[in-house]
């Protein structure tokens, strides 16, 4: 069943965070809802929907900017009281606009997210947890991770109240009176928690930094128990879950937005794990979702999912339909409208009239403040940006997103390391390259120009294992006067890595080790600049108690071991380059503040014919790809019309032409793809025979000949002659 879905658009607000709408629950059922909205100007609305009218409830001054807010009641009441949190404080209003709480948490961290249930109200920052009952504190966790969400609820059997918390270092952790009793590891970094209820039973589910949606096992402390979404339409980083029954069959629909506009809608079957869950129905608004929440609002009787985006537009995808009431006349020129339709094209035109009027008015007033013999000055806007450098796992590449409220005019990139840029098939900006020279420190100049009423701009960037460095986008709006926002993303030199909560790799390993004065912190904040998400403070609490890390190479799989102390560091890994990177890093690093270091390394010589395993299949692949994009390149040149081809062309050729779309995709998706795989090689190489004090710059040649050939056992021979074919 597929649902049949149309968009109404209500109104706009100030730009909107996560977790910052809710609808209050009705005095009736199947009558319109309330709506409840924050934004990062501090204000807090309540409104209805009449006739697709705004009908104001009440609207609070600006203030502070309002970071999460949740519906609240005491027990056996209805769930209609509102608090939002801001910098340390909580607010609570009821659904008229009387202020009623105003509580100072005393936090030494701004809120982040925060939960209400019954007199109970958890609130966190990015690592500190504090869980209070009647505004007073009864528990309180410290956590090395980012923390990003936070729920609660009761257990059914046991009646206990019980939270859980999401961390970035792909990490559940559920605590009790602020004591962690169960810690659940998840192959994604989470980044939203949801309760579903469903037959008198509740689910905890959670969304990941990739797009999928897991189901935890709270109730038997059985930690992660299965994916209830794979593979969604996008795999774009998921930051709002709402559960509810919009097909009328007496099961919860998922209903998820994602950071890059997707709106997805799922029926699930949450008890049978051999139950796929069906995307039925699917919609992209080109803006981040910060918030998506089922009920009825415009019209009794008839199902919304009402959605907020992180610039403020609130806007409904109903299930009432919208009859367009236009006709045409017999000579089907004119267009005839019904009453109501005219009634509001003519109240549109009106309100854009009036608009027009302030905005010529508000430019000619600052146009003659500019020509002004007073000392007045221009007020340079202050950018909000949204954005996120997220490595994407199945291509070992990143995804710069960067969103802005208003539209965009061009983006500059400029970094000191050497970046590619890849097509993304959703991006219509025009690219520019500018030529970099030597004197000028810079690897890449890029200027994307966006088109009109562009705000969000998506870029794919290709790293290179070794290389780090500092990538900045100067991001210019189309605003008046002229302003630029700044913006850095870090390239660590093992950027393809990313975290893993333990490897299962028996095989052989290299190993480094490390002895010197070095503190727990600095060891730490040293493996932090080498390796992405790390987190900010080491887990160990003691000086000399030992931190162990797991990572995964994204591109060739190999893993890395971290085991690390005051004074003393070891590291494992089945990749030589991986050691060589991390021994000359913190070489450099140790080299800076004057700290001297004892390095040992250990070399298994069978690592190397481990790695060129898995490297001959891509080589192979790719070689032939390559191939065969020459050959298609030939055959056009050919010029030969379909019917020649069929009949003159050999079955293989035919083959190829049929499947040549295919071929360019993936072409234009992986430029230089073989490249790329050359140069791991000539590292790996260059790496053996560093560890070993032997300089091969002059066979780097010879290195690439035998390549060409792609076998095994010749590239084998080439690494280590003196062995012969092993």
């Amino acid at each position: 069943m597929e649902l049949d879905l149309s968009r109404l658009d209500y109104t706009i607000v100030g730009l909107t965070s996560r977790n910052c709408m809710k609808l209050l629950p009705s005095n009736y059922l199947k009558e319109p809802q309330k709506v409840a909205v924050a934004d990062k100007d501090g204000i807090l609305q309540v409104f209805s929907i009449k006739k697709e009218d705004i009908s104001l409830v009440f609207k609070t001054l600006p203030g502070s900017e309002i970071t999460s807010l949740r519906l609240g009641g005491a027990m056996g009441t209805s769930t209609d009281k509102i608090f939002v949190a801001l910098d340390s404080e909580v607010h609570g209003y009821t659904r008229k606009g009387k202020l009623f709480l105003t509580f100072d948490s005393c936090m030494t961290e701004p809120i982040v997210s925060m939960f209400v249930l019954e007199n109970d109200l958890f609130l966190c920052g990015n690592h500190i947890y504090n869980h209070y009952r009647d505004c007073k504190e009864i528990g309180a966790y410290l956590c090395g991770d980012k923390i990003v969400d936070v729920i609660a609820f009761h257990q059914e059997q046991t009646g206990r109240l019980i939270s859980l918390i999401a961390c970035e270092g792909r990490m559940i952790r559920v605590l009790e009176h602020g004591r962690v009793t169960l810690s659940m590891e998840v192959d994604s970094a989470p980044t939203v928690l949801h309760v579903l209820e469903q037959d008198e039973e509740k689910y905890v589910l959670f969304g990941t930094q990739d797009g999928r949606v897991g189901l935890l096992d709270v109730k038997n402390s059985q930690g992660f128990e299965r994916w209830l979404i794979v593979n969604g339409e996008t795999s774009s980083n998921i930051s709002c879950i709402d559960s509810y029954d919009l097909t009328g069959d007496g099961n919860n629909n998922l209903v998820i937005g994602k950071q890059d506009g997707n709106i997805e809608i799922y029926n699930i079957n949450i008890s049978d794990p051999n139950d796929a869950s069906l995307l039925i129905f699917s919609y992209n608004c080109n803006e981040s979702v910060t918030a998506v929440q089922c009920g009825i609002l415009n019209t009794g009787g008839f199902d919304e999912v009402l959605v907020s985006t992180y610039t403020g537009r609130i806007f409904s995808l109903t299930s009432e339909k919208i009859e367009k009431n236009v006709e045409k006349n017999e000579q089907g020129e004119n267009m005839i409208f019904s009453a109501d339709t005219a009634n509001k094209i003519s109240k549109l035109r009106n309100e854009i009239d009036d608009l027009q009027r302030k905005v010529a008015k508000e430019r000619e007033k600052y146009q003659s403040s500019t020509q002004s013999i007073f000392d007045e000055y221009s007020a340079i806007p202050l950018l909000a940006v949204n954005d996120s450098f997220i490595l994407d796992k199945q291509y070992s590449t990143y995804t710069l997103t960067i969103e802005v409220p208003t539209a965009i005019d061009n983006i500059l990139l400029q970094s000191d390391v050497k970046l590619d840029l890849l097509d993304v098939e959703k991006n219509s900006a025009v690219v520019s390259y500018s030529e970099c020279l030597a004197e000028s420190r810079n690897a890449l100049l890029v200027t994307y120009r966006c088109q009109m009423n562009t705000n969000r701009l998506e870029i794919k960037i290709r790293t290179i294992e070794g290389q780090s460095g500092v990538l900045q986008a100067y991001i210019t709006p189309l605003v008046q006067p002229k302003c630029s926002r700044v913006r850095k993303y870090e390239v660590k030199p093992l950027s393809h890595h990313y975290r893993v909560h333990n490897v299962e790799h028996s095989g052989n390993v290299n190993t480094l080790s490390i002895k010197g004065s070095f503190s727990l912190a600095e060891i730490h904040a040293w493996i932090c600049k080498c390796v992405p998400e790390v987190p900010e403070k080491p887990q160990a609490t003691q000086a000399n108690e030992n931190n162990s890390i797991f990572f995964k190479s994204s591109f060739l799989g190999t893993i890395l071991q971290c085991c690390y102390s005051r004074g003393d560091a070891s590291f494992k890994s089945n990749n030589i380059s991986t050691i060589s990177i991390i021994k000359e890093f913190i070489s450099n690093e140790a080299t800076k503040k004057n700290i001297k270091v004892e390095f040992s390394i250990g070399i298994d010589e069978q690592t190397v014919d481990d790695v060129l395993k898995i490297l001959i299949p891509n080589l192979q692949k790719h070689q032939k790809f390559k191939k065969d994009i020459a050959l298609l390149d030939a055959l056009h040149e050919l010029e030969l019309s379909e019917e020649e081809n069929m009949n003159s062309l050999s079955e293989r050729y035919r083959k190829l032409l049929a499947e040549e779309s295919i071929l360019r995709n993936d072409f234009n998706n992986n430029p230089d793809y073989l490249g790329r795989l050359y140069g791991i090689v000539c590292d790996l190489y260059a790496d053996y025979n560093k560890m070993k004090g032997i300089n091969i710059k002059s066979k780097l040649p010879q290195l690439m000949k035998v390549l060409e050939d792609v076998d095994f056992h010749k590239l084998l021979e080439f690494f280590k002659p003196e062995k012969g074919i092993s």
